[in-house]
């Protein structure tokens, strides 16, 4: 079937008024599960929840964008949006969007202490079966999360990493930092035995029962490579998988944050990590 009868059909059905996650079960059942996989037409079953965490700082140009792209998915979900310190007028707008936005949920740093620390505070608060990590620029699209959840809805993982090298459209952009990302993706890889094409991806789900079971510590950037090292070590209880995503990197003009410095500090955490919990 083209995707223009699928999408036909899928007009149909929202005349129906149903629900988002009763269309793709409607879906399934009149096209199939082969050919609905192929559309990216994933069901999500009934009474499942996830958490979507959002490290926020100085973001007063894309969050309002942001968290209405990922309130609009058609999953059942909370949205925990942890403001770190932001000094640019990001904490009014999201005062005025928690009001607006019945899923969402916003937890305030008094101080800026890093996406590290602002992903642990969120992770503290999360109630859904899953947790994923979304950042608050338009980087990567929410619109793909039924996607990278179907591996642990599927009982086939516990952690799903979205990988921007695998695949999928993306911003054609920084020459070196495409080479800085590899390099600490195969030396990640080698120190814990993993085969990760894109270890620094923003795109991260987990079980929460995985991140019950991990002590992070690193404030900033490190929490990549820590979260890597240490899922790692529980190889043989926790299954990863990688799923292709789309990428629109953005330029430091438009807000980009990570440098040179980050590059350092995440070789330096691949080690420490490695060495010791």
């Amino acid at each position: 079937m083209t995707t223009a009868a699928a999408e036909a059909l899928d007009d149909i059905l929202d005349s129906i008024e149903h629900a988002p996650a009763d269309r793709a079960h409607l879906l399934r059942e009149l096209l199939g599960e082969g050919p609905c996989r192929q559309l990216g037409i994933y069901p999500i079953p009934a009474g499942f929840k996830l958490s979507v965490v959002v490290p926020v700082f100085n973001e007063r140009d894309w969050v309002t964008e942001l968290l209405r792209r990922v309130d609009a998915v058609p999953i059942p979900k909370e949205i925990i949006a942890v403001d770190d310190g932001s000094t640019d007028g990001t904490r009014e707008i999201l005062a005025k969007l928690e009001l607006a936005m019945p899923d969402l949920r916003v937890v305030l740093h008094a101080t800026n202490q890093g996406k590290g620390a602002a992903l642990r505070t969120g992770f503290a608060h999360a109630t859904g079966d899953a947790v994923l990590v979304q950042d608050a620029d338009l980087e990567y699209d929410p619109a793909e999360y039924p996607r990278l959840l179907q591996p642990i809805i599927e009982g086939r993982a516990d952690v799903v990493y979205g990988s921007r090298f695998i695949g999928e459209s993306h911003r054609v952009l920084y020459f070196w930092h495409s080479i800085a990302n590899r390099v600490l993706t195969t030396i990640s890889n080698m120190v814990t035995n993993l085969n990760l094409t894109d270890m620094e991806t923003c795109y991260k789900v987990f079980r929460r029962e995985v991140l019950k079971g991990v002590r992070l510590k690193s404030d900033r950037f490190g929490f990549e490579p820590e979260i890597t090292a240490k899922i790692s070590r529980r190889g043989r209880r926790w299954r990863i998988f990688e799923i292709p995503i789309s990428y629109s990197g953005r330029t430091y003009e438009e807000g980009k944050k990570i440098g040179l410095k980050d590059a350092f500090s995440a070789l330096w955490c691949i080690f420490r990590f490695w060495l010791f919990d």
